[in-house]
C-alpha cells in the first residue's frame, strides 16, 4: 500500500493529536454533487454498487471536488444480506426491499455465511480501482451495517421506521433471533477483514436502527454483536 498523502483522518482514528479536525462524508458520495446525479440518470443505483469502475468513480468524486479528508467506499450495506442468499432490490421510491424476509429457524439454516472473495468480488474490485484513482492521496474507508440493523431488514423485509417484525421476532423467538445475527455477524466480520486485504486504511459499521430496540435489547441483540464482530476483525486486521 502507498503512502498517504494527507493522513490526518488515520491519526484522528488513532487520537493522535492534530493540527485540525478532518473533515470526511459519512454518507458514502456526495449524492447532491452533479456529477454523481448525473451518473444517476443514467444507471441504477445497485448498478453503480455492482460496477467497480462506476463505483469508483462515485467514491473519488467527494476527493476531487470537496478536497475531504478521507473517501468512502460507495457500496451499501444490504450487500451482506443479498450475499447470503436473498433477493434484494433498489426502488426508485419505496427503497430496500428484501424479497422472502426471513422469519423462521428454517429460514435462518438456508443462509451462507459467503466467502467475501466470491459472492462479494465486485466490492473488493471496487476497493483496488478506487486506490488506483486516489494514488494515496487521501485514506480509504470501507463499511459494512452492524449485524442488528441488516437483521431488521432482513427480518422485516423492507425499510420501516418501527421494525415491528424484527422487533416481535427476538422476543418470540430469541434462540432463532440469535442464531440469525451470529451467522450476519460472521458474514460482517469476514467482509470486513476482506475490505482491509483489498486495500482500505480503516473500516465502520453502520448499526442505524439500533434505537428501534429498548436499553436490554440493545445490550443483548446489538451492541454483544457489534463487539463481536470487532474483535474478529482486530484479530486479523494489522495495526
Amino acid at each position: 500500500m502507498r503512502p498517504l498523502e494527507n493522513d490526518l483522518f488515520l491519526r484522528a482514528c488513532r487520537r493522535e493529536p492534530t493540527e485540525r479536525t478532518p473533515i470526511w462524508l459519512m454518507r458514502q458520495a456526495g449524492r447532491y454533487l452533479p456529477s454523481y446525479r448525473a451518473l444517476r440518470e443514467r444507471y441504477d443505483f445497485l448498478t453503480l454498487c455492482r460496477t467497480p469502475e462506476l463505483a469508483a468513480e462515485v467514491t473519488v468524486q467527494p476527493v476531487e471536488q470537496l478536497d475531504v479528508d478521507a473517501a468512502i467506499l460507495f457500496s451499501d450495506i444490504l450487500v451482506i444480506p443479498e450475499a447470503m442468499g436473498l433477493m434484494v432490490r433498489i426502488e426508485e421510491s419505496g427503497g430496500p426491499r428484501i424479497e422472502t424476509p426471513v422469519r423462521t429457524a428454517s429460514d435462518v439454516a438456508r443462509l451462507t455465511v459467503p466467502d467475501p472473495e466470491e459472492k462479494l468480488s465486485y466490492v473488493l474490485d471496487a476497493i483496488r480501482a478506487t486506490q488506483e484513482r486516489l494514488q494515496g492521496r487521501v485514506p480509504l474507508i470501507g463499511f459494512a451495517g452492524a449485524p442488528w440493523t441488516l437483521f431488521a431488514y432482513m427480518v422485516e423485509g423492507s425499510g420501516r421506521d418501527d421494525f415491528r417484525r424484527a422487533r416481535v421476532l427476538v422476543h418470540e423467538a430469541p434462540h432463532t433471533a440469535h442464531a440469525l445475527l451470529e451467522k450476519i455477524a460472521r458474514a460482517v466480520a469476514r467482509f470486513l477483514h476482506a475490505q482491509i486485504e483489498a486495500g482500505v486504511h480503516a473500516v465502520q459499521l453502520f448499526d442505524t436502527w439500533a434505537g428501534v430496540l429498548d436499553p436490554d435489547g440493545f445490550l443483548e441483540f446489538s451492541l454483544a454483536y457489534v463487539r463481536q464482530v470487532i474483535e474478529a476483525v482486530k484479530a486479523t486486521a494489522p495495526r
